[in-house]
């Protein structure tokens, strides 16, 4: 059964979603999309030149752009000469259901006022679960790119041991990298070494940070301090995984002249066309539960 979709700006991953609704034969209207040249001519895409008209009355889902905003008040529109207000979008939502991602408190107080139902896609634990692939495979890349040595036998220590940490280990260990996994609870520590990775406490890092070649850091908060970076050894690659402000404190990293990749939003990098069709399938379980569809 098709369905009516309207898309609001977005990166190269919500083009590509864009594309496959399309394709599959659904109606897909667009604003803040023009300079998406592989979406012009298809004949289920319609591009619209004010917001008003992307969102018909008979548009049932209205996607947003993931992430929602850098500034808190216009939503992303990269591929987009117009700047659109996240108020004047929510204005005009009226009675539909917005999807988008990792979407700021105050919009879901703006959205109260207009009777819009707010999807955050980023907290489904099936779209957050195949994001980690991508991730973790991007991870990879940017290890390969920017240091001298093989990841065959580096020594590598990944700090949390969550969705990212685990497949993220398992992928540098079938490298045959010598793997170190970093977390604080018992249990973590224990599914650490049933892996059959090498493990230690978040809490007691210290000297023994000099001993790895390559640091990832997958915490969404401050791990690697200034006491903790004088043990790590001038040529280790830091990578940090972590959203702002993230785990690893980049001032002292420049101080200390070490090499750090603060690497964010990885799968739409590096697998676009991947991470849309984990998107649609994820909104695809979304019209399940709330249409029953």
């Amino acid at each position: 059964m098709s369905t009516n979709f309207a898309i609001i700006g977005g990166d190269l991953r919500i083009i590509k979603l864009a594309k496959m609704l399309a394709d599959e034969g659904n109606t897909v209207y667009t604003f803040g999309l023009e300079k998406a040249e592989e979406l012009k001519g298809h004949e289920n895409i319609v591009f619209t030149e004010k917001l008003s008209k992307a969102i018909p009355e008979d548009v049932e889902i209205v996607i947003g752009p993931i992430p929602f905003s850098s500034n808190g008040v216009n939503i992303n529109a990269p591929f987009s000469n117009n700047e659109i207000s996240i108020r004047e979008l929510v204005h005009y939502l009226n009675a539909k259901i917005l999807i988008a991602g990792s979407i700021m408190p105050e919009v879901y107080n703006m959205a109260n006022d207009e009777y819009v139902e707010i999807i955050d896609i980023m907290k489904r634990e099936e779209l957050a679960v195949l994001n980690t692939i991508s991730t973790a495979e991007g991870t990879i890349e940017i290890a390969i790119a920017n240091t001298n040595k093989i990841i065959h036998g580096s020594k590598v220590l990944i700090l949390g041991f969550g969705r990212i940490g685990k497949v993220l280990a398992r992928k540098m260990a079938g490298l045959s990298a010598k793997v170190t996994c970093a977390a604080r609870k018992d249990e973590d520590l224990a599914w650490i070494r049933a892996y059959g990775h090498n493990e230690t406490n978040i809490n007691t890092l210290s000297d023994n940070l000099g001993e790895f070649d390559i640091i990832i850091n997958t915490v969404p908060h401050l791990i690697l301090n200034k006491e903790r970076l004088q043990y790590v050894k001038e040529d280790c690659l830091l990578i940090d995984l972590a959203s702002n402000p993230g785990g690893i404190d980049k001032k002292e990293v420049k101080e200390r002249n070490l090499k750090l990749i603060w690497a964010l939003a990885l799968p739409g990098k590096v697998a676009p066309v991947t991470t849309a069709e984990f998107i649609k399938d994820t909104i695809y379980n979304i019209l399940k539960e709330v249409y029953k569809k």
